[in-house]
């Protein structure tokens, strides 16, 4: 059979629609990376993080308590019983999301992973799932300063992905959220008080009380509460010395003014505040002998 050759006019267009058509049509998803630790999902895909920012758990004090719950469900979880979805609320810089990176420091050589998911993204749970369901790893998934507001739908659907298909200890998925907001829903003063004939405009709901336990009833599909708390001076002192014992600094009497005077201005003692000045100062100490 004779072969036909095309102009090269009618080759060069063609070439061109290939390129624009190249340019529009989405990008085959790939089969995600499992070699790295963590993942981000982003876009519909798990981006593979493969140095996340390491964190021990004995760089974490005056939470022994939490540690311990936290740590004994994750290990119920890893090995495949039943352990609940966690909700650790309170304080900021308290340590709550830093207990959960640490988890993945001390256990990821067992087979633990993480996956970090944005507030927006909770709709998309299934198809996570869908992906992870025949790994052999453990997957936790986390989302961090979980919060809604009052016209936001989205919670609905981790309500139903909490108490619905992906159910816990019964597969390679757990979720992990932290939040300042124990109820995870904002609620208002008139929903606490009494109702009356005079004051009912034609529009008010009928049932307030069940617009509450709507709230309410997210944060109770988490199986595990963990509250976090402000700490002490004495406390976010011990911090201090700890990180510098750490790097080799010493805990002098004008570290402990300046770790002071650096909550004070802060307006805040915690843990994420001690750890920031121990970064400052030894940094600032290593600089002046350059």
């Amino acid at each position: 059979m004779a072969t036909i050759e095309l102009p090269d006019t009618i080759l060069q267009s063609l070439s061109q629609v290939l390129a624009q058509l190249h340019q529009t049509l989405p990008s085959l998803k790939q089969e995600p990376d499992f070699s790295a630790p963590a993942f981000k999902w982003q876009n519909k895909e798990l981006i593979p993080i493969f140095h996340p920012k390491k964190i021990d758990l004995d760089d974490l004090k005056g939470i022994e308590r939490q540690k311990a719950k936290v740590i004994q469900n994750t290990l119920q979880f890893l090995n495949g019983l039943p352990a609940n979805d966690v909700l650790l609320t309170g304080s900021r810089g308290t340590g709550k999301s830093s207990i959960v990176r640490a988890l993945l420091s001390q256990y990821q050589d067992q087979g633990l992973r993480l996956i970090e998911i944005e507030r927006d993204d909770l709709s998309e749970l299934p198809e996570i799932q869908k992906i992870i369901q025949n790994r052999p790893e453990k997957f936790i998934v986390y989302c961090d300063d979980l919060a809604f507001n009052a016209e936001d739908e989205n919670y609905r659907s981790l309500k139903s992905v909490l108490d619905g298909s992906l159910q816990s200890g019964s597969s390679n998925f757990i979720i992990y959220a932290t939040s300042n907001r124990r109820h995870l829903l904002p609620e208002f003063m008139h929903e606490n008080t009494p109702i009356t004939r005079v004051d009912v405009p034609q529009y008010t709901e009928l049932h307030p009380q069940e617009a509450v336990e709507e709230k309410i009833s997210l944060s109770d599909r988490f199986g595990l509460w963990l509250s976090f708390y402000p700490m002490d001076q004495a406390l976010y002192l011990e911090i201090v010395e700890h990180y510098l014992a750490k790097l080799k600094m010493p805990m002098t009497e004008e570290v402990h003014a300046e770790a002071l005077r650096w909550c004070q201005a802060r307006g805040q003692r915690s843990g994420r505040a001690a750890y920031q000045f121990s970064k400052h100062w030894v940094g600032s100490q290593q600089l002046q002998q350059l």
